[in-house]
């Protein structure tokens, strides 16, 4: 298991309040990846005059809930499961598949390796490679494929790279798998971000294969972290079978599935936040693709990894600049892989974005013994 460094997380607030001195009020979290429209003013109004569900159980088969998913997600409620966070149904299914031997695509989210750890299982990274601004070379990456891996983990949109596989590029990964008896788990938290969702997302290979379990939150897109509702999408009823046996009952609280049944279908406000990141996300990538100092990797998601080229200066340098003004970013030498060299950020309001990036500039431009820092028009 690779020893990962210890980090600020994007909901380490109060860690960073404590340390720094900062009211976490005041910190806007470039870290956390959440949409920065905050919640949708229709869920608002409809938690607040529904508050009276807490005095009942849900409904133990959230049949109700499934149907919304399903209809969101253009499959059958059959299969879909929900649980407490995709953090939930990520812990069942190592526990069901129990695998000896998982590939993860690297560098990503953590949790995947510590889960196949905890379970007894060994974890091999396969590293998506700088040169290829950590997109996969699919010929490559399959030649590594045998039938000594029982299960494969794939983050699509990739945490933290941005990069992405593409619904043609999985469907030819699901077939070499199904030769190799090798099980797919895919998740797909940011995937929803994406300008072109229909050519990434599997959840139509669902239909067609039995090997593939896709993962979901609601905690970015939707900005609800706190509401801890995650779903999962499968065409393998018997993994669904076998997981709800093992899952306790009632994990997703009355006002989560109030929630979830509103959100999917708040169509106003998914198209706002879809305008608002690729505006955000192309503006940013082409301002940070100016500056001689930063190398930015094509963003697919709501976050943008860059390399800082700039000899003198680390990612701990940037953090400790950004959050001294109230900013906070990743600091991406905790992540297999990378170094002291990478950063990651996600898209926030304009006004918020402009000034992280008078900030990095502020941070790049300033010679090592001047005092007047040169800072670049932004987005001129």
């Amino acid at each position: 298991m690779i020893k990962h460094k210890d980090h600020f997380h994007g909901s380490d607030l109060e860690k960073i309040e404590q340390h720094y001195n900062i009211p976490k009020e005041s910190i806007v979290s470039f870290s956390a990846n959440v949409n920065p429209l905050g919640i949708s003013p229709q869920l608002r109004q409809t938690l607040a005059e529904r508050l009276d569900v807490i005095t009942g159980y849900p409904d133990r088969e959230y049949a109700s809930l499934r149907r919304c998913i399903a209809e969101y997600v253009h499959s059958d409620p059959e299969n879909i499961l929900v649980g407490n966070g995709s953090t939930e149904l990520i812990s069942l299914f190592i526990q069901i598949e129990h695998p000896k031997k998982a590939l993860i695509l690297g560098p990503t989210y953590s949790e995947y390796e510590r889960e196949v750890f905890l379970g007894g299982g060994a974890t091999h990274y396969y590293p998506l490679k700088e040169e290829d601004d950590f997109r996969l070379n699919l010929s490559d990456f399959t030649s590594h494929l045998n039938e000594s891996i029982d299960l494969l983990v794939i983050c699509n949109p990739n945490n933290p790279t941005s990069s992405s596989i593409t619904r043609e590029e999985m469907r030819q990964i699901l077939d070499l798998c199904k030769q190799y008896d090798i099980f797919v788990m895919t998740d797909e938290t940011y995937v929803e971000f994406a300008e072109n969702v229909d050519d990434i997302t599997s959840v139509p290979l669902t239909h067609y294969y039995n090997n593939i379990i896709i993962l979901r939150s609601t905690a970015k897109f939707f900005a609800a972290p706190g509401l801890r509702l995650g779903y999962a999408v499968t065409g393998n009823r018997d993994l669904i079978k076998s997981i709800n046996t093992r899952k306790n009952p009632w994990t997703i609280n009355s006002l989560a599935v109030i929630a979830g049944e509103l959100m999917f279908s708040d169509v106003s406000y998914m198209q706002a936040t879809r305008t608002l990141i690729a505006k955000e996300r192309e503006a940013v990538y082409h301002f940070l693709q100016e500056q001689p100092d930063f190398k930015p990797y094509p963003p697919s998601a709501n976050f943008i990894l860059a390399k800082i080229l700039r000899p003198d200066l680390t990612s701990q340098d940037l953090f400790e600049r950004a959050i001294r003004k109230g900013m906070m970013i990743r600091d991406c030498s905790t992540f297999p892989f990378l170094n002291q060299k990478y950063i990651r950020f996600c898209f926030m309001l304009p006004e918020d974005n402009r000034r992280l990036m008078q900030c990095l500039t502020d941070c790049h431009s300033t010679a090592p013994n001047s005092t007047e820092p040169q800072t670049p028009d932004f987005f001129a």
